[in-house]
């Protein structure tokens, strides 16, 4: 507040000038506001830790890609060693277990047929010995059963311990061909497949692993692709006591059929095996 004062000289009043006001240090920062940069703060990136002992090393090499594949190669070699020691073809002149009968025997041979298919046990034989134990239509079903089995199981072992090794050895012209085919085409490429039977059947269910082919058009087309041949050496199985009966001529033609079409299959689609 200014303070008024008058002061008397001579008669005359003389006003005293009012002194300046005291301005606050919280009122001139009400008054002037100076902006002030945000503050920037640095974050740094959170990197994954990698375990760097003498487990972790162990663990990435027995996942590596070329170890499973050996995992592969050693499996396959002790299946067919187990194979060549205990020989699954005695079945056809020592007959099955007796303790097996009915369901259940169809059921077990249906699983040991898978498992001697993937042991490289040639698929003609095991449909012999359906037949010859089951008859035509309980070993038809029995022995598809397996086929599909079998083709699943080498299948999930070539893809699980084989695709990441072998794929980036895809480099020659037919192999890029061939996968290229079985990867876009992959159900009418696996029907031609199995009606031809001169294909190998575990090499066929390799080559599709490595390839991009999906599950289920493999599953179906093998089923529906090994029906007829299966069931022709089935019924020739079941019939091989009376060798000129007219079933067992029919299915021998059966098995020769399938053969012819699908050699006529394969050249006539022989172009989609160029490179583009």
């Amino acid at each position: 507040m200014l303070a008024d004062a008058t002061t008397r000289s001579g008669g005359t009043a003389t006003a005293t000038p009012q002194a300046p006001a005291q301005i606050t240090a919280t009122e001139l920062a009400a008054v002037v506001t100076v902006p002030t940069a945000p503050s920037v703060v640095a974050v740094a990136p959170v990197l994954p830790v990698v375990p760097t002992g003498f487990a972790a090393r162990c663990t990435r090499a027995l996942l590596s890609p070329w170890s499973r594949l050996s995992l592969l190669l050693v499996l396959l070699a002790g299946a067919a060693s187990t194979v060549l020691l205990f020989h699954p073809q005695r079945l056809l002149s020592d007959g099955w277990p007796p303790q097996l009968t009915g369901a259940m025997a169809a059921l077990v041979f249906a699983a040991a047929y898978g498992l001697c298919s993937v042991a490289f046990v040639p698929r003609p034989l095991l449909n012999l010995a359906a037949g010859a134990l089951f008859g035509s239509q309980v070993g038809t079903a029995s022995a598809l059963a397996g086929t599909v089995l079998g083709a699943g199981i080498s299948f999930g072992l070539g893809r699980v311990l084989g695709q990441d090794a072998l794929r980036p050895l895809l480099r020659g012209r037919w192999l890029k061909a061939a996968d290229g085919q079985l990867s876009k085409h992959g159900f009418r490429s696996m029907m031609a497949a199995r009606l031809f039977p001169g294909l190998p059947f575990w090499g066929v269910n390799y080559c599709a692993a490595v390839s991009r082919m999906r599950w289920m058009p493999f599953l179906i087309a093998t089923a529906l692709g090994s029906l007829p041949n299966t069931a022709a050496y089935v019924v020739a199985g079941a019939r091989a006591s009376s060798p000129t009966s007219p079933a067992f001529l029919i299915a021998m033609a059966c098995i020769a059929l399938p053969a012819l079409g699908g050699a006529v299959v394969a050249w006539r689609k022989r172009h989609h095996l160029r490179p583009q």
